[in-house]
């Protein structure tokens, strides 16, 4: 017993190092960092060791029994857990809380304050032990039981919790596509009224691009749909459940508090479920918690409710995104359509985001144009802005030019171009068609694209397709071989059949 009181003086009086006091007793430091940690539990320091015996130290120290006082005001250490919850909350702050509501009552000291605390914490589930700071995560995951549905299909169960409070939504999805994940978040987002920082999935194929323990990355579309609410998508590592541990209790409670009271109900569709749910959601937001005062309800509309971020004005519209090159009359092309960008992007590769009703094309990030989405296969969205004003140094072709190179091939070429560029709205909607129809004379060569130019314009066509069908055909060739080599010009000294009838 000696060496306990030794230990205890050097430390607590003497205020040497572990290693010192080990030093001048000849014991190990771990020796001397058990006794010390035995005394801060027992709530002791050097004058209250002075006072007592050594049996009394032994039974203090060694056999934890604490003879301390019974009217120490003990702390709401429940409130405490919930109250870290909040960003840039301290135990330091909760202590001086704590004393301060009960002046001339004997309360515990900071140090002891806190191991008791972590004592506690170390009581609840694992959960419930991680400090989840309010309006900072939300936690997304499947059920894995679903609902079977009347015509055979099955209902998936979407389950999102939000890590401060543990409020939690749910709702049932056709399947678990990526819209469909998509889907159940925004449906959390708007039930919650808020957006936090971060939203924690699983790995799902669905939404992960690429799972990478340590860069993740998650697809176009997943980004575009945190980029408008404001928040980030960081999955969880792989095979590691502990860090969506949140979500997995809530997943766990949903199953037994909601799918197990619908399990004898028969749902003709979707929207049926989510009507059944919505009530039981209700009244599992409002239990009361086992081990922490309040419940979800409670808790949600004291932490994570002031702390989320406020909701976009307009919702999530769903978007896919497609690499596309603006080509030489300044337009890209999209499912057959041709949208104009402005003229200096001419041979750029740029980013298409296309909804239900909008085309917008971005370079680097950056909104350059956004149109009308048209179904229209074919046919031109232009802005009269994106026009160059004069025709650039870069771009090289106008339509007078293009007209002086085909009739440079003959003249029915230079009427056929002539006759591509004024058909087109704007002379440049031509261009490309131009310069496919003059690429044809390297392939079959001058003569027959002059011929089944010749031919086109007697059928009363001007597209390219037509004349490249005339000249894969041949059709140019027939036309020349079946033709006379010479016709005699009318003139009135010349009989004609009728003469010899």
């Amino acid at each position: 017993m000696r060496k306990i009181r030794d230990v205890l003086r050097l430390k607590l009086e003497a205020r040497l190092s572990h290693e010192r006091v080990a030093a001048s007793l000849g014991i190990s430091k771990g020796v001397v960092a058990k006794y010390v940690s035995l005394a801060a539990v027992a709530g002791l320091d050097w004058p209250t060791v002075q006072t007592l015996s050594d049996t009394a130290l032994e039974r203090r120290v060694v056999q934890g029994r604490q003879d301390r006082p019974t009217h120490y005001v003990p702390p709401d250490y429940g409130r405490a857990h919930q109250e870290l919850r909040r960003k840039g909350m301290t135990l330091m702050l909760l202590w001086e809380e704590y004393v301060a509501a009960h002046p001339g009552q004997s309360t515990y000291r900071y140090s002891q304050f806190c191991e008791r605390y972590r004592r506690y914490a170390l009581r609840l589930k694992r959960s419930m032990r991680q400090i989840h700071r309010a309006g900072e995560k939300m936690f997304v995951d499947y059920a894995g039981p679903t609902v079977e549905l009347s015509d055979g299909n099955r209902a998936h169960i979407f389950v999102a919790a939000l890590g401060a409070s543990s409020y939690t939504f749910a709702c049932a999805t056709p399947r678990e596509t990526m819209a469909d994940w998509l889907d159940g978040c925004a449906r959390a987002l708007s039930f919650f009224g808020g957006v936090p920082q971060l939203i924690v999935p699983d790995n799902p194929r669905a939404m992960i691009a690429n799972p990478n323990r340590y860069e993740p990355r998650t697809n176009d579309t997943v980004e575009d749909f945190a980029r408008h609410y404001g928040t980030s998508v960081l999955p969880a590592r792989p095979r590691h459940p502990q860090d969506k541990a949140k979500v997995e209790s809530a997943v766990q409670i949903v199953e037994r508090w909601i799918l197990m009271r619908l399990r004898h109900h028969r749902f003709a569709s979707v929207d049926d479920v989510n009507e059944a749910i919505e009530p039981l959601l209700t009244r599992l937001n409002g239990k009361p918690f086992q081990k922490l005062p309040g419940s979800r309800a409670s808790a949600f509309a004291d932490l994570d409710a002031p702390a989320l971020q406020a909701l976009p004005l307009q919702p999530w519209e769903w978007a896919t995104f497609k690499s596309v090159r603006v080509h030489i009359d300044h337009h890209v092309e999209i499912e057959g359509h041709r949208y104009s960008v402005p003229q200096n992007l001419v041979g750029l590769l740029l980013e298409a985001r296309i909804t239900t009703r909008a085309v917008e094309l971005l370079h680097r990030g950056q909104r350059v144009a956004s149109h009308q989405r048209s179904a229209h296969k074919g046919g031109f969205t232009t802005v009269v802005a994106h026009l160059p004003a004069a025709h650039r140094a870069h771009l090289e072709w106008t339509p007078e030019r293009l007209i002086h190179w085909g009739q440079s091939i003959g003249a029915a070429t230079g009427r056929l171009v002539a006759r591509l560029i004024e058909e087109r709205r704007h002379p440049e909607h031509g261009y490309r068609a131009c310069l496919g129809l003059l690429s044809l004379a390297r392939r079959y060569g001058r003569e027959r694209l002059e011929a089944a130019s010749l031919i086109a314009l007697e059928l009363g066509t001007a597209k390219y397709v037509h004349v490249k069908a005339i000249l894969v055909n041949e059709r140019d060739k027939a036309a020349a071989s079946t033709a006379p080599s010479w016709t005699s010009p009318p003139h009135e000294h010349v009989r004609g059949p009728a003469y010899y009838q």
